[in-house]
């Protein structure tokens, strides 16, 4: 029995298989809302068979987004822009959905990757960006503002509000962005919390907002929609975060009723050195999950089925995220379903898509 074909749960959200679809920015919003390149990305990888799909980082204020192309989720015009794609998804798709929900801090107002991604000038059409200390990401950078507490709690209210939409578009997961060097995880690492207040220099008061954050949301909505965190297990920085760090934050996380944390690297400092290789941030996550109760989805140039599996069965992680792989194959879940002696859901239209020899390894995603 393949442990990436069993089920699972994270909270109460029951999973057929343990493959993730991470979220995966796709910079093609207009003004915050999902657009006809959305119904089209997240439709084609709601049929791949995956026990999850991930929506991604989506801006909970305007000024949150990491490029003017960024999903938001903070008005009646962008949740009215993503409950059509998500109508639309669902009449084809019983594949369970979640939500990345996440503010860019100093790392917003950046052009999108294929045109170059430098911040964008206020001529350019940027914007002022804002995080828990006046230091910018890259030299060159305009100074980010310094956040007050007033502005602190009025971006809790703004995670809250994004996050009750969710809930209302009948998305099943929500997952806070603490990774990738922005604002949350700007706030628990010490190369970028430069405060002098209750939310910055120790550990305890790094944490302090991303905390309070998650405490926020897991609040507001009900107890059947799975919340959990994605976390940069470290900066790749000598002085910054690290998994020491990573795994106080992950247990405080678990004490605070998160249903899973998700295990990534990286992303805050552009002086970061990471050796990448096959599996390469598996290692923390297996580090947090021998210190956690609850789920680790592990993830990082994962892309052969068997990788995947093995990882599983020597406890590197619960779960297994696919990013960049999915995008290059998005049938992913049944090619590793017909490798691994196991089955993958597809639409009753593409069943007879079955190689010969492979019958069966597909079964349709209409009960």
């Amino acid at each position: 029995m393949s442990l990436l074909f069993s089920t699972t749960q994270l909270g109460k959200l029951t999973l057929d298989n343990r493959i993730v679809i991470a979220p995966m920015c796709q910079y093609s919003a207009e003004d915050g809302k999902a657009s006809a390149w959305h119904r089209i990305h997240l439709g084609q990888l709601a049929l791949s068979g995956a026990g999850l799909l991930i929506i991604e980082a989506t801006a909970v204020e305007a000024a949150g987004r990491i490029s003017p192309g960024d999903l938001g989720l903070w008005d009646d015009a962008t949740e009215a822009a993503l409950a059509s794609v998500l109508q639309d998804i669902r009449h084809y798709s019983d594949t369970p959905i979640g939500i990345q929900l996440g503010h860019a801090g100093r790392k917003a107002s950046c052009a999108a990757p294929w045109l170059g991604g430098n911040q964008l000038s206020l001529e350019q059409g940027g914007w002022q960006t804002v995080a828990p200390s006046a230091q910018a990401f890259n030299p060159e950078d305009r100074a980010p503002v310094a956040l007050s507490k007033q502005d602190l709690e009025r971006l809790k209210l703004a995670f809250v509000d994004s996050a009750q939409r969710a809930a209302k578009l009948g998305i099943q997961l929500i997952e806070l962005h603490a990774a990738h060097g922005y604002l949350l995880h700007q706030f628990l690492s010490p190369l970028s919390n430069q405060r002098e207040d209750e939310y910055g220099g120790s550990l305890e008061n790094r944490l302090r907002f991303p905390l309070e954050v998650f405490h926020a949301v897991r609040s507001a909505v009900p107890d059947s929609v799975a919340v959990g965190v994605r976390l940069s297990a470290t900066d790749w920085v000598d002085g910054g975060w690290d998994v020491e760090q990573s795994i106080v934050f992950s247990q405080q996380l678990e004490a605070a009723g998160s249903d899973y944390v998700h295990v990534s690297s990286g992303g805050l400092s552009p002086q970061q050195k990471i050796t990448v290789g096959p599996g390469y941030q598996l290692p923390f996550a297996r580090d947090i999950r021998k210190q956690v109760k609850i789920p680790v989805i592990g993830v990082g140039l994962i892309t052969e089925p068997k990788q995947a599996e093995q990882a599983l069965q020597v406890g590197d992680a619960d779960l297994i995220a696919l990013a960049r792989a999915v995008l290059y194959d998005p049938r992913w879940p049944w090619h590793a379903a017909a490798e691994l002696g196991a089955q993958a859901k597809a639409p009753p239209q593409y069943l007879r898509s079955e190689p010969h020899g492979l019958k069966g390894t597909l079964i349709s995603n209409k009960k």
